[in-house]
Protein backbone atom coordinates (compact mmCIF):
# COMPACT_ATOMS: atom_id res chain seq x y z
CA UNK A 1 0.00 0.00 0.00
CA UNK A 2 2.85 2.63 0.80
CA UNK A 3 4.59 1.56 -2.32
CA UNK A 4 1.28 2.96 -4.69
CA UNK A 5 1.38 6.26 -2.08
CA UNK A 6 4.47 7.41 -3.20
CA UNK A 7 4.67 6.26 -6.70
CA UNK A 8 3.93 8.66 -9.27
CA UNK A 9 1.04 8.76 -11.10
CA UNK A 10 2.45 7.51 -14.57
CA UNK A 11 4.63 4.78 -12.78
CA UNK A 12 0.75 3.63 -11.48
CA UNK A 13 -0.90 3.98 -14.97
CA UNK A 14 1.99 1.81 -16.74
CA UNK A 15 1.56 -0.94 -13.52
CA UNK A 16 -2.04 -1.16 -14.84
CA UNK A 17 -1.18 -1.20 -18.55
CA UNK A 18 1.32 -4.25 -17.61
CA UNK A 19 -1.17 -5.82 -15.79
CA UNK A 20 -3.47 -5.96 -18.94
CA UNK A 21 -1.38 -7.10 -20.77
CA UNK A 22 -0.55 -10.16 -19.29
CA UNK A 23 -4.43 -10.65 -18.50
CA UNK A 24 -4.82 -9.96 -22.68
CA UNK A 25 -2.10 -12.91 -23.11
CA UNK A 26 0.03 -10.76 -25.36
CA UNK A 27 3.45 -9.86 -26.25
CA UNK A 28 5.31 -7.10 -23.94
CA UNK A 29 6.32 -4.61 -26.28
CA UNK A 30 9.23 -4.84 -24.51
CA UNK A 31 9.94 -7.91 -25.20
CA UNK A 32 9.43 -7.94 -29.26
CA UNK A 33 12.01 -8.70 -31.56
CA UNK A 34 12.70 -7.82 -35.27
CA UNK A 35 11.09 -9.06 -38.28
CA UNK A 36 8.32 -11.45 -35.20
CA UNK A 37 4.73 -11.82 -35.63
CA UNK A 38 2.88 -10.65 -32.02
CA UNK A 39 0.22 -9.22 -30.99
CA UNK A 40 0.38 -6.24 -28.51
CA UNK A 41 -2.05 -4.75 -26.11
CA UNK A 42 -1.69 -1.23 -24.85
CA UNK A 43 -2.93 2.74 -24.95
CA UNK A 44 -2.74 4.91 -27.83
CA UNK A 45 -0.70 8.00 -26.73
CA UNK A 46 -0.03 10.13 -29.86
CA UNK A 47 -2.06 9.73 -33.27
CA UNK A 48 -0.22 12.06 -36.62
CA UNK A 49 -1.12 12.24 -40.17
CA UNK A 50 2.60 11.44 -41.37
CA UNK A 51 3.12 10.92 -45.42
CA UNK A 52 5.41 8.48 -45.94
CA UNK A 53 6.49 8.41 -49.96
CA UNK A 54 3.77 10.53 -50.69
CA UNK A 55 1.21 8.08 -49.20
CA UNK A 56 -0.54 9.27 -46.59
CA UNK A 57 0.02 7.74 -43.03
CA UNK A 58 -2.36 7.57 -40.25
CA UNK A 59 0.76 6.70 -37.52
CA UNK A 60 0.03 6.15 -33.41
CA UNK A 61 2.47 5.47 -30.32
CA UNK A 62 1.17 2.36 -28.70
CA UNK A 63 2.17 1.97 -25.25
CA UNK A 64 2.09 -0.71 -22.81
CA UNK A 65 4.22 0.07 -19.35
CA UNK A 66 7.13 -1.49 -21.01
CA UNK A 67 7.89 0.04 -24.25
CA UNK A 68 6.29 1.91 -26.92
CA UNK A 69 5.77 0.94 -30.92
CA UNK A 70 4.59 3.20 -33.74
CA UNK A 71 1.65 1.63 -35.49
CA UNK A 72 1.00 2.96 -39.23
CA UNK A 73 -1.53 2.44 -41.48
CA UNK A 74 -0.66 3.29 -44.98
CA UNK A 75 -3.23 4.85 -47.46
CA UNK A 76 -5.03 6.35 -44.17
CA UNK A 77 -5.26 9.67 -43.44
CA UNK A 78 -7.94 8.61 -40.24
CA UNK A 79 -9.92 5.84 -38.68
CA UNK A 80 -13.23 6.36 -36.67
CA UNK A 81 -11.73 5.24 -32.67
CA UNK A 82 -8.15 5.47 -33.48
CA UNK A 83 -7.43 8.53 -31.12
CA UNK A 84 -4.83 9.13 -28.05
CA UNK A 85 -5.81 7.79 -24.62
CA UNK A 86 -8.14 4.96 -26.66
CA UNK A 87 -6.76 1.41 -25.90
CA UNK A 88 -6.41 -1.60 -28.49
CA UNK A 89 -5.09 -4.99 -28.93
CA UNK A 90 -2.88 -5.09 -32.31
CA UNK A 91 -1.59 -8.18 -34.52
CA UNK A 92 1.07 -8.12 -36.95
CA UNK A 93 4.85 -8.48 -37.82
CA UNK A 94 7.07 -5.69 -36.04
CA UNK A 95 9.80 -4.18 -38.63
CA UNK A 96 12.37 -1.88 -36.44
CA UNK A 97 12.76 1.37 -38.25
CA UNK A 98 15.49 3.81 -37.39
CA UNK A 99 15.66 2.11 -33.95
CA UNK A 100 11.70 1.84 -33.16
CA UNK A 101 9.57 -1.15 -33.31
CA UNK A 102 6.73 -0.24 -36.01
CA UNK A 103 3.65 -2.63 -37.22
CA UNK A 104 2.66 -1.88 -40.68
CA UNK A 105 -1.08 -2.07 -41.29
CA UNK A 106 -1.65 -4.52 -38.41
CA UNK A 107 -5.02 -6.10 -37.81
CA UNK A 108 -6.36 -4.31 -34.34
CA UNK A 109 -9.05 -4.65 -32.15
CA UNK A 110 -10.57 -1.62 -30.36
CA UNK A 111 -10.91 -1.83 -26.13
CA UNK A 112 -14.60 -0.53 -24.65
CA UNK A 113 -14.08 3.00 -23.30
CA UNK A 114 -13.98 3.17 -19.76
CA UNK A 115 -12.96 0.42 -16.67
CA UNK A 116 -13.12 -2.90 -18.71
Amino acid sequence: MLDRLSSSQEDLESEELREDTATAGCTRIGDCQDREIVTVTGTLRTVTLRPRAGVPALEAELFDGTAALDVVWLGRRSIVGIEPGRKLIASGRIAMTRGRRVLFNPKYELRPLGRE
